[in-house]
C-alpha cells in the first residue's frame, strides 16, 4: 500500500475503534437496564453478573459493526472532503476507486469477519448467556422450592409431520429434562390417529435417541371411524423410534430473533423438507443472517458516493443523504422479512432483495461519479 492507502486506512480504523467502543457501551447500558433487576431478583452475585454480561456482549457485535462502520466512514471521508484533501488527490490523477481501494480491501475483510461473527461468535455468546441466565433461575427455584420441578416451561406442542407424530406436553422441566403430562399421537398418511400414548412423565435419552414414559396408557384407534379398539396401561415403556429431541421442540416455540445462527440452522435443516408454514419465519431469519455478510460492502457503496460529493456541495448534505439511505435499507430489510414470513416471497429472495436493491443503487451512484 502507498502512503495514501496507509493514511486513509489508519484514520478510518481509529475512528471505527472509537465508535465500536462507544456503541458497545450504549448497548451495555441498555442491557443493564433490561436485565440487571432480573439478575438481582434471582440471587445472582457480582461475579455472576459480570460473567453474564461478559458472555452477552459479544452477541452485540453483529449489530454495532454496520452502524459503527457507516458513521466512521462518513466522518473520515467528510473530513477529507472538508479539508480539500480529496480534491488534491483527484488533481494528482487518482480516481475514486484508486483513492478508496484500501477501504474496499478492508470491507472485504470485514465481510469475512461478519460471517465469522454470525456463524461462530454470536451463536456461542447467545447460547452461553442464555444458559447462564437459566442456571441462575434454576438455582433460585431450587432454593425457593427444594425438590420441585425446576425450570418448568408450560404447554409445549410439536407437530412432527415428517414421521406423522403429534406431541403435546403440559409442562417440561429444562433442569431435570423431564416432560410432565405427555400425549403422543401417531397418525397415518392421511393424518388420522392410529395410536396414542398418554403418560404422567416422559424422559428423552440423548444417547439412544429414544423416549421412556412412566405411568401411562397405550390406546389404539380405528383410523377409518376414530373408535377406540384397545387400551392398555403400563408402568414404564421405552419407545425406540420416538427420536424427537425436546430441545428442538423448545426452540420451535421461540421467536426467530431470539435464536442463534446454529439454532436456526437446526430448525431449517429439520423442518424444511416438511414444507411447514411455521418454519418460514426461521428460514427468513437464517438466510438473512447469511445475507448480512455483504453488509460492509453495501455500507461502503452507500457512504463513499455521498461523502465525496462535489466540492460545491456541503459534506453535511452527503452525510445526511447517506444516513437516510442506510435507514431506507433497514426499512426494506424489515419489509422483505415481513413478506417472507407471510410466504409472499421465497425466504432466500426475502433475505437477498434489500441487499440486491442497495447494490443496484450503489452501482448507479458510482456510475454517475466523475
Amino acid at each position: 500500500m502507498n502512503l495514501l492507502d496507509r493514511y486513509l486506512l489508519r484514520e478510518w480504523l481509529k475512528m471505527l475503534a472509537l465508535l465500536l467502543a462507544a456503541t458497545m457501551g450504549v448497548l451495555m447500558m441498555s442491557a443493564l437496564y433490561d436485565n440487571f433487576r432480573d439478575l438481582v431478583q434471582v440471587g445472582a452475585g457480582a461475579g455472576d453478573i459480570l460473567l453474564y454480561y461478559a458472555t452477552l456482549m459479544p452477541s452485540y457485535l453483529s449489530i454495532v459493526l454496520p452502524l459503527s462502520m457507516l458513521l466512521s466512514l462518513l466522518f473520515v471521508l467528510s473530513k477529507l472532503h472538508r479539508n480539500n484533501e480529496l480534491m488534491a488527490v483527484r488533481a494528482a490523477g487518482l480516481n475514486i476507486f484508486a483513492t478508496t481501494r484500501s477501504l474496499w480491501l478492508a470491507g472485504v475483510v470485514l465481510c469475512g469477519v461478519s460471517l465469522l461473527l454470525n456463524a461462530r461468535v454470536v451463536p456461542a455468546s447467545v447460547e452461553a448467556s442464555r444458559a447462564l441466565l437459566d442456571s441462575f433461575e434454576f438455582r433460585a427455584e431450587a432454593k425457593a422450592a427444594p425438590g420441585g420441578a425446576l425450570g418448568v416451561k408450560s404447554a409445549v406442542a410439536f407437530d412432527n409431520q415428517r414421521q406423522n407424530r403429534m406431541w403435546f406436553i403440559n409442562r417440561y422441566s429444562r433442569f431435570s429434562a423431564t416432560a410432565y403430562g405427555v400425549t403422543v399421537s401417531e397418525m397415518d398418511r392421511l393424518r388420522r390417529e392410529k395410536t396414542r400414548i398418554t403418560a404422567r412423565e416422559g424422559r428423552y435419552d440423548a444417547i439412544r435417541r429414544s423416549w421412556t414414559f412412566h405411568d401411562g396408557r397405550d390406546t389404539w384407534f380405528d383410523p377409518e371411524t376414530g373408535e377406540v379398539q384397545r387400551t392398555t396401561p403400563f408402568r414404564d415403556k421405552t419407545v425406540l423410534h420416538f427420536s424427537e429431541d425436546p430441545q428442538l421442540m423448545l426452540l420451535f416455540d421461540r421467536k426467530p430473533t431470539d435464536l442463534s445462527f446454529n439454532e436456526l440452522g437446526r430448525i431449517v435443516d429439520y423442518f424444511t423438507a416438511e414444507d411447514s408454514p411455521k418454519v418460514v419465519r426461521y428460514e427468513v431469519r437464517y438466510y438473512g443472517l447469511l445475507a448480512d455478510t455483504l453488509g460492509p460492502l453495501i455500507i461502503l457503496a452507500i457512504a463513499i458516493p455521498f461523502a465525496v460529493s462535489g466540492v460545491r456541495v456541503s459534506p453535511a448534505v452527503g452525510v445526511s443523504k447517506s444516513i437516510g439511505l442506510f435507514f431506507v435499507y433497514y426499512i426494506l430489510n424489515n419489509l422483505s422479512t415481513l413478506a417472507g414470513g407471510q410466504s409472499y416471497l421465497d425466504p432466500v429472495w426475502a433475505a437477498l432483495m434489500p441487499n440486491l436493491a442497495m447494490i443496484g443503487l450503489a452501482a448507479w451512484l458510482f456510475g454517475r461519479m466523475r
